[in-house]
């Protein structure tokens, strides 16, 4: 499943799959309880200015990845959705509107993976193969029924649980590298993580490459290279380079914390990480052989 490129001595040779998750600030699934999905267009939507800046960022470091696009993003702004591609950029599929797969059943489930696959390509014109379930909210008593539906609608791959434990999502006892979730219908590939005293540590993006030290991410993702002789998934979101981004009133303590932190230095982490390992999309990484 690794791709990996030859390099000169000290130099990358895995290639790491560099993926970023397109929704604004007020769509994660913390912020529910405070914003409905019925006030999103009334909010100030930040998404367009924010990813524009990441694709800045990856052309400045020669770096390509994988958008894992929401449709609601997508049909507001379509020019942007079809920059990604012309970039040289994946456009994948992150559900409609951000929607947990453990609120939907299968039918629902079916629909959302179908419409938003539908309204990527009519906007792209490049297949979309690619899948992430809002909040990795793929789990272990759902997982059969969302792997099937994702290979019934025409997916090649997910990339939807974290093998950790955690309060909102995670599946502790899952593979931590890639893994055929149906048959050879669809792959599965987990967000990167590191072994380390009997448990895994997420090691693959998000507010945990806010909350840790820059030096950790790199050591374990060096490590899982080096040692595992496997690509790293990592992940981010636009709205986390967006330190001057409004702050809904009434956010609980613990989702201020897990939002807020850190987003005036996850720009300046991302620069390093682009210098100090090599990136290329998911499909070309996971799927090789199957064209672009």
């Amino acid at each position: 499943m690794m791709n990996a490129a030859a390099g000169r001595p000290g130099t990358p040779t895995v290639t790491n799959a560099m993926t970023v998750d397109v929704e604004d600030y007020f769509q994660v699934s913390a912020f529910e309880p405070y914003l409905s999905r019925t006030q999103w267009d009334k909010q100030s939507l930040r998404v367009e200015g924010n990813t524009e800046k990441i694709l800045e960022l990856f052309a400045a470091h020669r770096v390509r990845g994988t958008f894992f696009t929401l449709g609601w993003v997508a049909e507001r702004y379509p020019e942007l959705t079809r920059k990604i591609v012309a970039n040289g950029h994946e456009l994948a599929s992150h559900g409609w509107e951000h929607i947990r797969v453990s609120a939907q059943n299968p039918r629902e489930f079916r629909q959302d993976v179908e419409r938003t696959r539908k309204l990527l390509e009519d906007i792209s014109g490049q297949a979309v193969k690619g899948y992430r379930a809002a909040s990795y909210s793929i789990g272990s008593a759902e997982a059969a029924w969302a792997w099937n539906e994702l290979a019934e609608a025409g997916y090649r791959y997910s990339s939807s649980i974290v093998p950790i434990r955690h309060d909102h999502y995670g599946i502790p006892d899952a593979p931590r590298f890639a893994f055929q979730a149906i048959d050879d219908r669809l792959l599965e590939v987990p967000i990167t993580t590191v072994a380390l005293a009997g448990r895994n540590l997420n090691c693959g993006g998000g507010g945990w490459f806010r909350l840790f030290p820059y030096a950790f991410s790199r050591w374990a993702l060096k490590r899982v290279n080096e040692q595992e002789g496997q690509a790293g998934i990592f992940y981010f979101h636009p709205w986390e380079i967006d330190p001057a981004q409004p702050r809904p009133d009434g956010l609980g303590l613990k989702t201020r914390f897990r939002h807020y932190l850190n987003l005036d230095r996850t720009y300046g982490r991302l620069e390093r990480l682009m210098t100090d390992f090599k990136w290329g999309r998911m499909d070309e990484i996971f799927l090789p052989g199957e064209g672009v």
